[in-house]
């Protein structure tokens, strides 16, 4: 697949829910968000099957994500499913890491390839602060039990906010080196401002080397993070759905006023 600035897209990231058992401060309101309605969110057959007609057109990484992806029921399921579709080569996941100890073993059998793992703090107490609800123990121990599952390389993921510490950031580094654990650094965005820049360590906002196409939990294949198109596969189907989301895709971001990171899979 080639969008209009003739960017070949062979990625696309999965929004599985938009449901979380956090409540990160720069992600989610305390009192949490207007949930899709159950009907409304694409069943584990139906996201199987965009998959495999984007397949048809030239996908080869699917990475899924939420909200929080370990709270779909079925994700176990979603992944062998996926790993039977042709032309998809790796599978990902984005997670939180709190319920990854009781699936990672599950999930490589599965076909799930490697995962990335949201951890701003090594301070329990501040790791509390920001997530409200979480225990940074265990996030640890999912990243111990993702180890021994072989869902490498793990990649770590932390968000800068302009609280960020030089001393937390020195720590969570140790930690990374310590546990052979690559390490990126995400700048908190803005959606409704366009506010966005390069992650360090990765390629995510770099708009001229992007690859990638975004479901979302409710059918929408959205363009790009920053717009606030999307084009769904039940009113569309999916081929259509999927050539009007590369049709506009932009050639860099701008805003996003209709949806926020809870529901769109970062």
């Amino acid at each position: 697949m080639l969008d209009s600035y003739n960017r070949k897209i062979t990625y696309l990231r999965v929004s599985v829910t938009d449901r979380c058992n956090l409540r990160c401060r720069y992600c989610m309101p305390e009192e949490g968000i207007q949930l899709i309605k159950h009907d409304d969110v694409l069943a584990l057959e139906e996201i199987v099957e965009v998959i495999r007609e984007g397949a048809q057109m030239g996908l080869k990484k699917i990475r899924l994500t939420g909200g929080e992806p370990l709270v779909r029921k079925g994700i176990v399921e979603l992944v062998e499913m996926i790993k039977q579709v042709d032309g998809i080569n790796e599978i990902t996941m984005t997670t939180n890491g709190i319920l990854l100890s009781k699936y990672a073993h599950e999930l490589k059998k599965a076909g799930l390839n490697r995962v990335n793992i949201s951890l701003d703090t090594l301070n329990e107490d501040e790791f509390r602060n920001i997530t409200r609800t979480g225990n940074l123990e265990d996030v640890k121990k999912g990243i111990r039990v993702a180890q021994e599952a072989g869902l490498t390389p793990i990649k770590i993921n932390v968000v800068k906010t302009k609280f960020s510490n030089k001393q937390n950031i020195e720590a969570i580094e140790q930690f990374c080196n310590s546990e052979g654990l690559s390490i990126r650094y995400i700048h908190q965005m803005d959606l409704e401002t366009g506010d966005f820049s390069v992650v360090e360590g990765g390629e995510g906002g770099n708009c001229q080397l992007c690859n990638r196409l975004r479901l979302m939990a409710n059918g929408d294949i959205k363009p790009c993070l920053f717009s606030n198109s999307g084009y769904n596969v039940r009113k569309h189907g999916i081929r259509e759905a999927f050539k009007l989301a590369l049709g506009a895709k932009p050639q860099e971001g701008t805003i996003n006023q209709n949806h926020q990171f809870y529901n769109i899979g970062g």
